[in-house]
């Protein structure tokens, strides 16, 4: 693609970018290529192009994105946000965002602030890739400082985009896994996210709010990021989030709503294997009732509901079902490489989904690549790498480290699913 700049007052800035296609950044020009190439311009040169000219058109179109997300043009400004985030879903450029941090994040926090519903969407998701690419550390906590006020304010705000709030529910989420330091903070958020989703459960006198599908939508993201929370919670803070929800929790198995009934039932089956690790003989009163329930949904023959929305739901709630009758867990291999990972709990499962919801096609690359998605995993260094990754890693993660080892320790400690026994020791 031709070069092309429009000139103004302030100097020349890319005009007419094109956002990334999914072939520009696809896994298989990912393995064929032994840079940041960019296959478009190779294939509309006709020719060989070396490494680094390769490298160096691919970077001169993300700096097209960036100056673009502040054009006058919502269309421009979405098609950049859109580029931007294709090509982080599916590429390791550690080094070139983090030069350029402040000014994507600056863009970010524009776009939220004035941009509608689709801008906004856009720039939510794209928060969330940039702490991905950022890892644990100083660079994502400033990210998530200065997007997380944006972030509960469009939350917290009836009168916003609805389709700006779903997707913030769900950035904030994992937003939140990846760079925030301080567990009591995570608490925080995940009572914001409360503030949402109960609003969905059954009212004093037994019945259920009326919501329409945007408004059930919204309490979802909210329920599924809150359940992305609970397993980085503290003993402590998960006994409380039991006490306080467990009871409620299995009204919203009777949601008219398929995704919040199955949202419902994934958290459910996730708690039960959270307490059960601190707690093997974990148990709550109208167990029965609930495993009811949950057979119920497991073989529903409801004429009123749609075929696949019952084939769907009766796939996860037998999963449910066992988990919450048995400790049993359906696990689910994942290959990447030459390498592959197990899914052997909900834990795991729901972190996975919900990095997947974000790099798409380019998880398995990122399990294979992004030294943060691996320690997240438990995977440890990355076993082949190509030189476009090791170029993007070039930075010293030592002086990183040192700089951040304290929150980084807390963090990777808070995540894993296996919690110290010794603490919070005590009864139901």
């Amino acid at each position: 693609m031709p070069r092309t700049k429009k000139k103004n007052g302030k100097g020349g800035q890319h005009g007419h970018v094109q956002p990334f296609s999914d072939e520009d950044v696809s896994i298989e020009t990912l393995s064929h290529c032994s840079s940041f190439s960019d296959a478009a311009s190779v294939a509309d040169e006709g020719g060989e192009v070396s490494e680094d000219t390769a490298q160096e058109d691919f970077q001169y179109k993300l700096k097209g994105f960036i100056d673009s997300t502040v054009d006058k043009s919502a269309k421009t400004r979405q098609g950049a946000l859109d580029g931007l985030k294709t090509a982080m879903a599916n590429r390791i450029l550690y080094e070139f965002i983090s030069e350029r941090r402040m000014t994507i994040t600056d863009s970010i926090e524009r776009c939220l602030k004035k941009g509608k519903g689709e801008e906004q969407r856009a720039a939510a998701s794209l928060a969330c890739l940039l702490c991905i690419q950022l890892g644990s550390g100083i660079e994502s906590e400033e990210v998530l400082k200065t997007l997380k006020p944006i972030f509960k304010n469009i939350l917290a705000d009836g009168s916003a985009n609805i389709q700006a709030r779903q997707a913030v529910a769900t950035s904030l989420g994992l937003c939140t896994l990846v760079a925030e330091d301080d567990i009591v903070d995570v608490f925080s958020t995940m009572e914001c996210f409360e503030s949402l989703f109960t609003r969905s459960y059954a009212k004093g006198d037994g019945t259920f709010p009326s919501l329409n599908p945007q408004m059930s939508q919204l309490h979802t993201n909210a329920l599924l990021s809150w359940a992305l929370l609970l397993t980085i919670c503290s003993g402590s803070q998960l006994k409380e989030v039991l006490r306080k929800h467990m009871p409620k929790l299995p009204g919203l198995l009777e949601s008219e709503d398929v995704n919040m009934r199955i949202a419902a039932g994934e958290t459910i089956a996730l708690l039960f294997e959270l307490a059960r690790d601190m707690d093997a003989d974990f148990e709550i009163d109208n167990y029965t009732d609930l495993c009811d329930k949950l057979s119920a949904l497991a073989t529903d023959c409801n004429k009123h509901r749609a075929k696949n929305d019952k084939r769907k739901q009766r796939s996860v709630f037998r999963d449910v079902l066992k988990a919450v009758e048995e400790g049993d867990f359906q696990t689910e291999t994942i290959r990447f490489g030459n390498e592959r990972m197990t899914i052997d709990g909900w834990v795991r499962k729901r972190t996975y989904d919900a990095f997947r919801e974000f790099v798409g096609s380019g998880m398995n690359y990122h399990l294979q690549a992004n030294e943060f998605i691996r320690d997240v995993f438990e995977l440890g260094p990355p076993m082949l790498v190509d030189s476009a990754t090791m170029k993007a890693m070039k930075i010293s993660r030592f002086e990183r480290h040192l700089h951040n080892s304290a929150a980084f320790k807390a963090r990777t400690k808070a995540r894993s699913k296996f919690r110290d026994k010794r603490v919070d020791v005590g009864e139901f």
